[in-house]
């Protein structure tokens, strides 16, 4: 159905539903009427007072008898409802019926409009003239030609009916009525196209809030598309990157024990090719994991007066042999600002930062700044790249989104730098911002509250002395359902000096035979038959009596995974674990040795 017949259908409705209403008021009027011209001849010897009264008492049932048919046929329509190939069939049966009530209205003056009388009539007919115009402004005006229909017999007979008497005062009575209802005609017009404008804007509205309601579907859907493929691809991402981590975890402990062997010349030229090789495998699963973490919401930043030289300058001896390798020039401006944030997340903002400069600028360099802002520093990485166009500049915040690497060369990084850096700004409560113009390099720019006061003591320091302890002689229980990775664990603690068992699950740990218990646990996260690693350490610490230290190591990197090894608040590493850091994290947890006397020491004692 077009918007037109819509319009048309509601017009007709409301013309409709006037006429259903009207019954009451048309027998209340015309019978008044009929009583008052019944009495108003003053002289009833006149000679055409016997054909007055008939003339009264023929009109007033066919009047009647017309007005119950039109209100018949209006309420009948109105509850049977009618389609819009209706509409003009309806409205020619209206045209009929108000044309043949215009013509009993004119009649009526007609009979009435005598020598004979009552001014007081005559004054009464001139009301209801102008009443009954005033009506059919109200009640057809939707429809102009029913309007004409109706009103134009009605005026030429009042109007000739005065004009037909003797007497000036008649004349300019038929004159007025002329006037009156050319006067009304216009109104008429008026509320009619109000009327119509009306209807068609509400229809317009109509549309218009079942398009939003449509597009707001739509746009939900797509929302609920959005967000279950973005579920989908962390599920993928975190079962992919579980099961990549544990081949590259085993390979990883494999190469470190492969470390310890007598090798010649071109076996370690062999070994450091492999080593790195895993060592670049390892940083783009890092770098996965970084995102996930954030995904997560696991990070909990650690906010503290931070000196950025230092930082600064780390950055630089870690990140200028990339630069120089590609023939770039990196520059460090000194300063001696300080700002407050977590030392470790802001290191990765920057690094991420950085390393993007690096791997996009062919010629030229960067220059790492720092400039003091109200209440803040700006911390500026500026590089002559090949800078980002004004549409790019949200879309390469985006998650794997990168520029210039239709061919996804491993060597320009999986294009998470960004995200992860806006992720991590932005839940260190830092802004970060980016110019950049195509072919004129870029300049993103980190707003970090400044420092006023010194270096808090770092309460979360290791001693020097859990940091040489030694793991010889340590008895560890190494708990991982995947073999090479147990083998790899045990080559590799055994290598240090450790004394340790092995086992793939629960049962498989207890069946050990256990004289004393294990120093410490080396746990995966999640193990078989739905196990995972915080409940294997409880009951492992209720079965040995005794709390040991435990350490969880997991693959995962599944957001609600995340959030469950977090809050276990167990020291966790993630996989693939490097050597260095899985030897650092078992001196800092594991108790320090108490000293034994030998037995000439102990018969020498007082």
């Amino acid at each position: 159905m077009t918007g037109d017949q819509r319009v048309d259908i509601e017009r007709l409705q409301l013309v409709l539903g006037g006429i259903g209403q009207s019954l009451p008021i048309g027998l209340l009027l015309s019978t008044l009427l009929l009583g008052v011209f019944w009495f108003s001849i003053n002289n009833p010897e006149a000679p055409l007072w016997r054909h007055y009264h008939l003339a009264l008492l023929l009109w007033y049932p066919a009047f009647m008898a017309l007005r119950v048919t039109v209100v018949v046929f209006s309420r009948y329509w109105l509850q049977r409802g009618f389609s819009a190939e209706r509409v003009m069939a309806l409205l020619h049966w209206l045209l009929l019926f108000k044309g043949l009530e215009g013509v009993m209205w004119g009649a009526l003056s007609w009979i009435v409009l005598r020598d004979g009388v009552s001014p007081a009539a005559f004054a009464l007919l001139l009301a209801l003239m102008a009443a009954i115009s005033s009506n059919a402004v109200a009640m057809l005006s939707p429809f102009m030609t029913l309007y004409l229909t109706f009103i134009a017999p009605n005026l030429v007979l009042t109007t000739s009916g005065f004009l037909w008497l003797d007497g000036l005062a008649y004349k300019a009575m038929g004159i007025c009525c002329l006037i009156y209802v050319l006067g009304q005609y216009w109104q008429a017009r008026l509320v009619g196209r109000g009327l119509n404008d009306s209807i068609t804007l509400r229809f317009a509205n109509l549309d218009l809030v079942a398009r939003l309601e449509t597009e707001k579907a739509t746009a939900s859907a797509a929302r609920e598309q959005a967000e279950q493929a973005n579920r989908a691809k962390s599920r993928f991402l975190a079962a992919a990157s579980h099961d990549l981590r544990q081949p590259i975890h085993a390979l990883g402990l494999f190469l470190e024990t492969l470390s310890f062997s007598a090798l010649n010349v071109t076996q370690h030229h062999v070994l450091d090719s492999a080593r790195s090789a895993h060592q670049g495998s390892a940083e783009m699963l890092n770098t996965l994991l970084d995102f996930s973490r954030i995904e997560a919401g696991v990070i909990k930043p650690r906010r503290r007066f931070c000196a950025l030289q230092p930082l600064l300058y780390k950055l630089e001896s870690e990140l200028a042999p990339q630069a120089d390798a590609r023939g770039l020039v990196y520059r460090t401006r000194e300063t001696r600002l300080a700002v407050i944030s977590d030392p470790a997340l802001l290191e990765l903002i920057l690094r991420n930062l950085i390393a993007n400069a690096i791997r996009y600028t062919e010629s030229g360099g960067l220059l790492v700044a720092c400039r003091r802002r109200t209440g803040c520093v700006s911390i500026e990485v500026i590089d002559t790249g090949i800078g980002i166009a004004p549409d790019q500049h949200q879309d390469i915040f985006r998650e794997f989104h990168q520029l210039g690497n239709p061919e996804r060369d491993r060597s320009k990084g999986l294009g998470l730098g960004l995200a992860i850096a806006r992720g991590l700004a932005h839940s260190l409560g830092h802004t970060l911002t980016l110019r950049s113009r195509p072919g004129r390099g870029s300049l993103f720019r980190l707003m970090v509250a400044c420092a006023t006061e010194g270096p808090a003591p770092d309460i979360d320091g290791e001693s020097a002395g859990s940091l040489e302890q030694s793991l010889v002689g340590r008895r560890l229980l190494v708990l991982d359902d995947d073999s090479a990775v147990r083998l790899g664990m045990h080559l590799l603690l055994s290598g240090w000096g450790c004394n340790t068992r092995e086992a793939g699950s629960l049962d498989e740990a207890l069946a050990l035979d256990w004289p004393t218990p294990p120093e410490a646990i080396i746990c995966d996260y999640r193990l078989r038959e739905e196990q995972n690693g915080v409940s294997v350490i409880r009951h492992l610490r209720e079965h040995f009596h005794a709390d040991v230290p435990a350490l969880l190591i997991t693959g995962d990197t599944a957001p609600e995974r995340l959030r469950e090894a977090a809050s276990s608040e167990l020291p966790l590493l993630h996989k693939p674990v490097s050597a260095a850091a899985l030897q650092q994290t078992l001196k800092t947890m594991l108790p320090e040795r108490t000293p034994s006397l030998s037995p000439s020491a102990e018969s020498d004692a007082p």
